[in-house]
């Protein structure tokens, strides 16, 4: 095996694992999201929306570096 192959291996299993890594942070917003954010719908006030907010900042942070929109567009 050359040094390219080589590296190249140890690349994509790097890779991999923060694939996977990646996933199971997605898992875990699908629960928060469905548990509606540990917010009860009946009784949600400022402070849940604030929180939503800023976690909806943040993955449009996220969004928009892949799909190359808002600071990021080309």
């Amino acid at each position: 095996m050359t040094k390219r192959e080589a590296n190249q291996q140890r690349s994509l299993a790097a890779f991999l694992a923060k694939k996977a890594e990646f996933d199971a942070l997605l898992a875990d917003l699908q629960r928060m999201s469905a548990d509606h954010f540990g917010a009860d719908p009946e009784a949600v006030l400022w402070g849940k929306v604030g929180d939503l907010e800023f976690y909806t900042e943040q993955m449009r942070r996220v969004t928009d570096a892949y799909f190359k929109r808002g600071e990021h567009a080309a």
